[in-house]
């Protein structure tokens, strides 16, 4: 079974910087940080004129472990599953449940629940709950 750091203050400084990249994109766009709707909209049809914003913010996300790296002089532990059909599934679900639950865990999560959004506070319970099981079916059922 894989043992996951416990890391308070790290944990608590990354959940503050989303929270504040959250209320500044709110602040200055009038958008909520969704990250499947910032990324889905930097494919045509482009709806507005805020592409390079959306571009910028996705581009800060895959650089953000690469200066945290450069920051610490560590190179960040990430497992990722050799396995390509189950991460292509699990590409292809979590795709699906952005769209057909209008949104994602950042949207729905972090900005919804700030909200106090009913609908954004059911869709993250959902969320949780199958990650759960998830995880419970995984590790102890199947053995991976």
């Amino acid at each position: 079974m894989a043992i996951t750091q416990f890391t308070p203050l790290a944990s608590l400084l990354g959940g503050a910087l989303i929270g504040l990249s959250a209320v500044l994109l709110m602040a200055t766009q009038g958008r909520i940080a969704g990250i499947s709707g910032i990324a889905s909209r930097l494919f045509p049809p482009y709806e507005d004129d805020g592409f390079l914003g959306r571009l910028a913010f996705v581009l800060g996300l895959v650089a953000a472990p690469f200066a945290v790296a450069a920051a610490t002089g560590e190179a960040l532990q990430q497992t990722v599953s050799v396995n390509l059909p189950l991460m292509v599934a699990a590409g292809l679900l979590v795709g699906f449940g952005t769209v057909w639950g209008n949104g994602c865990t950042s949207g729905h999560g972090v900005c919804g629940i700030a909200r106090l959004s009913p609908r954004s506070i059911v869709a993250t319970l959902v969320f949780m709950a199958t990650g759960a099981a998830t995880v419970f079916v995984a590790r102890h059922l199947i053995g991976g």
